[in-house]
């Protein structure tokens, strides 16, 4: 079957905010918290962390998944995933990745380019503690990326563990825990009409201090 289906006629109006210079705070991660709170109290945005994150592969591709964003400071954003998966493969070798947050109701997107770190042992415990103790089981079942027989093979792991675990606490296993992503740069996008989108970006200086610029959309 080769069909191809035209998508040049899907047309939306982006007319519901703007993003000026003179209303928004001169550091970006105040905004971050404004824009965040405003998706969070959205009816429209089903998990506002939702964020999509993205690599560069030992072969050499970018790859991108969307996985959910647990804490954010001044210091960054914080998510927690496998480190032995693709993902923590890549960022051990290339620890340059790009957060992306889209909120098509709110007619927002957010960039954030950055430097990943694990965060401290005593960190990734504490959030493994607060886990449902499924999720605190599936951490150790799946052997995330790796090619597996079947769904039941995964299943019978997951019993394994039930039955081993019985009772007892499971304690987080090593190769699991939490990335701080560091910004470097943070692009605010918000829809505008006629195609003349608002874009401002954040970028640190030497001094470590936010400079502020207007993009063409």
């Amino acid at each position: 079957m080769n069909e191809e289906q035209d998508l040049g006629n899907y047309r939306k109006t982006y007319e519901k905010s703007a993003l000026t210079e003179n209303t928004i705070s001169d550091n970006p991660m105040q905004l971050f918290r404004t824009w965040f709170c405003e998706a969070e109290a959205e009816d429209g945005v089903d998990e506002a962390n939702a964020m999509t994150v993205s690599t560069i592969g030992a072969d050499g591709f970018p790859k991108s998944r969307v996985v959910l964003l647990k804490r954010y400071n001044e210091e960054g954003f914080i998510f927690y995933s496998n480190y032995n998966s693709e993902k923590g493969k890549a960022i051990a070798a290339n620890n340059h990745v790009c957060l992306s947050f889209f909120w098509p109701v709110l007619e927002r997107q957010i960039i954030i380019k950055g430097e990943a770190e694990k965060v401290a042992p005593n960190l990734s415990d504490g959030y493994f503690e607060s886990r449902p103790r499924g999720s605190q089981l599936g951490a150790h079942a799946s052997e995330q990326s790796s090619v597996i027989p079947s769904r039941e093979f995964l299943e019978s792991e997951l019993q394994k563990l039930e039955d081993a675990y019985e009772g007892k606490p499971i304690d987080r296993p090593e190769h699991w825990g939490g990335y701080l992503i560091r910004p470097i740069s943070i692009e605010f996008w918000q829809g505008r009409p006629n195609r003349l989108h608002d874009r401002i970006r954040f970028t640190l200086d030497a001094e470590w201090n936010w400079i502020m610029e207007r993009l063409a959309p």
